[in-house]
């Protein structure tokens, strides 16, 4: 405590240690053997022990009643009851709960001590108000001018000074906006990760991966979460903003539902309407007066992903807008409508036209503007068909590469991802997950065991992603093919299995996309 008073009185921590960073509410001097009954949470007691038990277990009881009333901390000053060492049991109990313990050396004014500490108290409750005032006019601010999920993140970005995520119910990331210190990596193998995170309430922290956590939606309807990165404990003024943000965040979902969104919120019931009963007349009245001809026709369905952490994050209104513009450009009837931060697109062709090709055409006009995910379901030349082209664009759009590679076409298909997309398909077959955690986990124990000092899985995905040459798969990690051949033989005696042979190459090979498609990243 950088205080002068403190200072001059000599201070010295004899017990407690790792309670040193507790906050100090308010401060207390008094010599009342029951003083934890006065005390509240994150109050400091000064004390000179004149009036502390003289028994062993009297004293033992006085720190267990400070350490459950929440106590910051024990000020002991020596010279009017114990004028050396404090008495063991005083200390042992200090240590066990973690309560420190600080002895004065030299004599001190407590009320002098009392209003130094008391000041410094009020200045850093005065700055939190101030910060709170700041996240309450930033907010509020951004509310009046109803600003979008990406302005609100950003805003969130910079006041937590690290990395944000917004995730959606099943804990697929749907916004990720990276911290100053972020290296890379704090996405990774997130659906698995974020599935094992609860918090209780609306709000909590967890301090395995260092995420402050806010449910977005009420307690009945939670549709996601918002997280910050926190590595240490997050202060009041972290959780403010993350609820304000989270409020925010609801108030634009709430105006989207009820301004502006008009036609996306057609086309999202007509679409819901084609693939809950594609033979109401009710629904295919509605969509030929909406101009989306349903009736002899072949459709796709296309589903729009701005691509998560891009430097430039897409605005997912500017995206329908040139979805919009495109369609009406080629004079390709769709139906533009978001979902849980996708756009999800339904197109309408002669069936004499090349769908495929049409929808190809629209992405380019897209991907001129945006740098979004382009994923397509089969062209389907029947109306009970759309649900599943749908879906298949969406399973498309979870197995596509977040990350856009120099040979990866403007739309992805099922049939450009082969064994990637059949296990797109599969999604979260619980059969699947276990497989590729039995054929997995051993390797995993040992990377976790040994750290950064070896990556076995690195060395496994390198070698079935160059089958035809164990150099290049060395070359790509940039190892020695001495050291590559090293892991691979560590490997084979992890997993007792021959890498040559073909049917656990292909097996490992599954393993490793379940689990990435899965969230685990093979970690």
């Amino acid at each position: 405590m950088g205080l002068p008073t403190f200072r001059r009185a000599v201070p010295d921590v004899v017990a407690g240690r790792v309670g040193l960073d507790r906050p100090i509410r308010w401060v207390h001097a008094t010599e009342r053997a029951d003083a934890g009954s006065l005390l509240r949470a994150g109050d400091l007691l000064l004390t000179m022990g004149t009036g502390l038990p003289d028994d062993d277990d009297g004293l033992a009881s006085f720190v267990d009643a400070l350490a459950e009333a929440g106590a910051a901390g024990i000020v002991v000053e020596l010279g009017r009851r114990w004028s050396a060492d404090l008495p063991a049991p005083l200390v042992d109990a200090c240590e066990r709960h973690g309560l420190p313990l600080v002895v004065l050396g030299q004599e001190t004014r407590f009320a002098a001590l009392a209003q130094e500490i008391g000041e410094r108290v009020v200045d850093r409750q005065l700055t939190e108000l101030r910060e709170a005032q700041r996240v309450h006019e930033t907010f509020t601010e951004l509310s009046f001018g109803q600003a979008g999920p990406v302005e609100i993140l950003q805003a969130v970005q910079r006041m937590a000074a690290g990395p944000v995520v917004v995730e959606n119910a099943q804990h697929r990331p749907l916004d990720y906006f990276a911290g100053p210190d972020d290296a890379g990596g704090f996405l990774d193998g997130w659906p698995a990760r974020s599935r094992r995170v609860e918090v209780a309430g609306r709000t909590g922290w967890d301090a395995a991966n260092g995420w402050l956590v806010t449910r977005l939606g009420t307690a009945d309807q939670v549709w996601g979460r918002l997280v910050i990165g926190s590595p240490q404990p997050p202060s009041q003024r972290l959780v403010a903003v993350a609820e304000r943000a989270a409020a925010a965040l609801a108030l634009h979902r709430l105006h989207d539902r009820d301004r502006g969104t008009l036609m996306r919120r057609t086309h999202l019931e007509l679409l819901s309407g084609l693939t809950d009963d594609p033979d109401s007349d009710d629904v295919l009245r509605r969509c030929e007066m909406a101009g989306f001809p349903v009736r002899r026709r072949s459709f796709a369905g296309v589903v729009v992903r701005p691509r998560i952490g891009a430097a430039a994050p897409a605005d997912l209104d500017e995206v329908a807008a040139t979805v919009v513009r495109a369609a009406h450009g080629l004079r390709l009837p769709a139906l533009v409508c978001e979902v849980e931060r996708d756009l999800r697109v339904l197109v309408s062709a002669v069936p004499t036209a090349d769908a495929d090709d049409l929808v190809d055409r629209l992405a380019a006009r897209v991907l001129a503007q945006h740098d979004v995910v382009l994923a397509a379901g089969r062209v389907v030349g029947e109306r009970s068909a759309i649900a599943r082209s749908v879906t298949e664009a969406g399973q498309v759009a979870d197995a596509a590469p977040q990350v856009r590679r120099e040979h990866d076409p403007d739309v992805h298909r099922l049939a450009d991802l082969h064994l990637r997309g059949l296990l797109a398909l599969l999604g979260e077959d619980d059969r699947l997950r276990l497989f590729a955690d039995r054929e997995l986990a051993a390797l995993k124990g040992h990377d976790r065991a040994e750290g950064a000092r070896t990556d076995l899985l690195a060395a496994l995905r390198a070698l079935v992603m160059h089958p035809a040459s164990k150099t290049e798969a060395a070359a790509s990690l940039h190892l020695s093919r001495a050291a590559f051949y090293d892991r691979l033989a560590r490997i084979e005696k992890i997993l007792d299995a021959d890498l040559d042979d073909p049917d656990v190459r292909v097996s490992l090979h599954v393993a490793l996309l379940a689990d990435e498609l899965s969230g685990g990243a093979a970690k």
